[in-house]
């Protein structure tokens, strides 16, 4: 297994160090995600530009938690898993609907199920969502426009995603109480 070094500010190349001293600043500490990315000042860069853009889409807060979490779960990442369950609880998603997202399944809002269900789409897919899927999703009240947002954070997912699963990177002692296996 090749092994990832996870970076801090003091010690990271020096192309990825602002990255990681405003990510510092922004959360209290630097995510040992943002660690392993900063090997590629690049790649780190880029996540967190698309993680900027996806927050500030048009998305509504809930719906953006449920696409994390879902893109999160089908790619079996168990780091981003417990990191954005983690988030969305602080962001006051109800804990059903975080459980219920985790274990894959159904919600009981509408709108809601359907981010879930184009984001699973996506997913599992590889973007070659049928236009019926979109257009269910169009039903639930949602608009082209989103269905471009949740491109853009599945986007964002498969970055992290892929990283933690080549990099097999640590949790965040931040993220442990919502730890999750791939198997649960």
């Amino acid at each position: 297994m090749a092994e990832f070094t996870v970076y801090d500010e003091t010690d990271a190349p020096a192309d990825a160090r602002p990255q990681l001293e405003a990510a510092k600043k922004r959360m209290g500490f630097v995510t040992t995600l943002n660690g392993v990315m900063a090997e590629s000042p690049e790649l780190l860069a880029g996540y967190n530009a698309l993680s900027e853009q996806f927050t500030r889409s048009s998305l509504p807060g809930h719906a953006k938690h449920a696409v994390l979490i879902t893109a999160s779960v089908l790619n079996g990442c168990e780091y981003c898993v417990a990191a954005h369950s983690t988030v969305a609880l602080r962001a006051r998603v109800p804990a059903e609907v975080v459980e219920a997202l985790r274990a894959g399944r159904p919600l009981d809002d509408p709108a809601l199920e359907a981010v879930r269900r184009l984001t699973g789409a996506m997913v599992t897919q590889r973007g070659w969502v049928d236009d019926a899927d979109v257009e269910a999703f169009l039903a639930a009240g949602h608009t082209r426009r989103h269905v471009l947002d949740v491109v853009l954070g599945v986007g964002m997912k498969t970055l992290s995603n892929y990283t933690n699963h080549i990099a097999h990177t640590p949790l965040d002692p931040a993220w442990k109480e919502q730890e999750w296996t791939a198997s649960s």
